[in-house]
């Protein structure tokens, strides 16, 4: 695809590092925009998804770069990006991170005031509880890392994007006190940001066919405008007034915007392959209630999609398609807006899917941080059929991200980590399988 994307940024080159990529969200919304990225992804599966679909991949564990490796990523990197997993800070985990929340915290300041690497990692270990608390920290790092890195001649990141999900605004307002206050580089002056309202945001309002909340920080140093969180394109779903705002309210309100908001999309419209009419049970109760299963329609967008996407069952009014029937695969990543044909490969697919960012709405974020014209959403609909495994490109591909033409490489996270759906939870997956309250 070609468009005028990455000469209208207000950076000559924007180029993004994407870290715990996952299967290719973000990417894909990059390649929308023509800016060229680079993944760095811990799960073997999701690597292989992203070998599959034609995105650069270092299999690698984003803390392991930081400490051994950050010298060997690409000096023009100018653009970080990314969303720490989740699962100890949503309201479906098991809560450690925010019983670590003040801990956390304080080591934001930390790291902001000068602290070493050493110290903080000692304090980390002293903390104990689920690794992956940690992790939120992972991006502060690497912007200060930045800051002192001869191959980068000491270049900060000139835009620093976020996501995650809404129980972590508490450490993303903390995250823009630290980068407004300015990052530590040694024997100079702190280096600034300026930094957009940190705010939860809804992805139907910007034409993802699925209720889904994300918490977004949008950051650009100060020698650059302010950034301005991406503006609202669709309406919002309200649950108890299903009928305002879709597709058969004709209101022209402008809500505040320039233009009118167009209706939110009902995820019949996009699961073209199924036949209408049909509703999803969610595998999740509502209010309060474990045995009370929410119901969506076709003509309504569907629940956030989670790694249990394959359990949610598909209803239909008669006996032309027998029950329980369920979402494939590729129709869930469909309502996140994947390609049709994105090519998921290797083991605990629905996860993957649940783990991703929705390439429509990393695509208004990253449009908004980077200041380029948002792009027809017909390419969401453009081919992404899976690479030759013989071909020149799948094979450097796989080289650069495990170095290893079959298999992982000496460097890739040990495969004890690397299981998939029987020990995923326990384990390191990029970001919460769960998120009960975004699918409000």
């Amino acid at each position: 695809m070609t468009s005028s994307g990455a000469a209208a940024s207000f950076l000559a080159k924007p180029y993004i590092l994407d870290l715990f990529a996952g299967p290719g969200g973000l990417d894909v919304a990059a390649e929308m925009l023509d800016v060229p990225s680079l993944g760095i992804e811990w799960d073997k599966n999701a690597c292989e998804t992203r070998y599959a679909a034609g995105l650069r991949t270092w299999h690698a564990d984003v803390s392991e770069v930081r400490q051994k490796r950050f010298e060997e990523l690409d000096a023009d990197l100018n653009v970080l990006a990314g969303g720490p997993p989740c699962q100890t800070y949503s309201v479906a985990g098991n809560g450690a991170g925010r019983k670590a929340l003040e801990k956390v915290e304080k080591l934001i300041h930390q790291l902001v005031e000068g602290v070493g690497e050493a110290e903080i990692d000692e304090q980390l270990e002293r903390m104990g509880g689920d690794p992956r608390t940690a992790l939120v920290l992972e991006p502060l790092r690497y912007a200060i890392k930045a800051l002192d890195s001869p191959n980068r001649n000491r270049r900060p990141f000139d835009v620093i994007v976020l996501e995650q999900v809404p129980a972590v605004k508490a450490l993303w307002e903390v995250y823009k006190e630290a980068l407004e206050k300015g990052l530590p580089r040694e024997g100079g002056t702190p280096v600034r940001y300026n930094v957009a309202e940190v705010k939860t945001l809804h992805t139907e309002a910007y034409g993802v066919p699925q209720t889904r909340r994300r918490t977004i920080l949008i950051a650009r140093l100060s020698e650059y405008d302010a950034p301005r969180l991406p503006a609202p394109t669709h309406h919002g779903f309200d649950l108890r007034k299903p009928e305002q705002g879709g597709p058969q309210d004709i209101r022209s309100a402008l809500d505040g915007v320039a233009a009118p908001l167009l209706p939110w999309v009902p995820m019949g419209d996009v699961l073209k392959g199924r036949e209408a009419p049909f509703e999803i049970v969610s595998n999740y109760g509502s209010g309060g209630d474990p045995k009370k299963r929410g119901i969506r329609t076709d003509r309504q967008p569907s629940f956030t999609v989670t790694g249990k996407v394959s359990r949610n069952a598909v209803r239909h009014p008669d006996d032309r398609i027998p029950d329980p029937d369920r979402l494939t695969i590729p129709e869930a990543g469909i309502l996140q807006t994947f390609p049709p044909d994105y090519p998921w490969d290797g083991g605990d697919r629905s996860q993957q899917v649940g783990n991703a960012v929705p390439p429509l709405f990393g695509m208004h974020v990253l449009a908004a941080a980077l200041n380029i014209p948002l792009p027809s959403e017909k390419v969401l609909r453009e081919s992404r059929a899976r690479l030759d495994t013989e071909s020149t490109k799948y094979k450097k591909l796989r080289l650069e991200g495990c170095d290893a033409e079959k298999g992982c490489g000496t460097d890739c996270p040990k495969p004890e980590g690397q299981a998939s759906s029987s020990t995923a939870a326990t384990s390191r997956p990029r970001t919460s399988a769960s998120e009960k309250s975004s699918a409000k």
